[in-house]
């Protein structure tokens, strides 16, 4: 009997109050961020990026390729560039994920995640 390998994203809105914390300063904050589920992986954030504060961020020269969702951008923090990348986004990600088009999603060893204010 042969075993089929099976992945699945999925992408739903969130109804949950989400702020993105860099050392105490708010580097996004949000009411409209959606959640990620992927196969074998945990739960990601994606934050809006109007509601990101571009003026923290800076796009770096990496990219990656996801055969789910894409191509992937990154971008690291302004003041820091050689602390490396610490988000990224899709901006042009393949149909089956299309809602994540223009969103961030955050490292969570770099920043600090809080969820209707409670530390994730």
């Amino acid at each position: 009997m042969a075993v089929r390998n099976f992945h699945q994203v999925s992408v739903a809105p969130s109804n949950r109050h989400v702020r993105i914390e860099r050392d105490g300063q708010v580097v996004a904050e949000t009411d409209r961020a959606l959640v990620l589920t992927e196969t074998g992986l945990a739960d990601r954030l994606y934050i809006p990026a109007e509601d990101v504060r571009a003026d923290l961020m800076a796009a770096t020269d990496s990219h990656t390729t996801c055969p789910f969702k894409g191509v992937a951008s990154y971008w690291a923090f302004a003041d820091d560039e050689s602390a490396g990348d610490v988000a990224w986004a899709y901006p042009e990600p393949i149909e089956d994920v299309a809602q994540i088009r223009d969103h961030l999603s955050f490292y969570a060893e770099a920043v600090q995640t809080y969820v209707d204010g409670v530390r994730q």
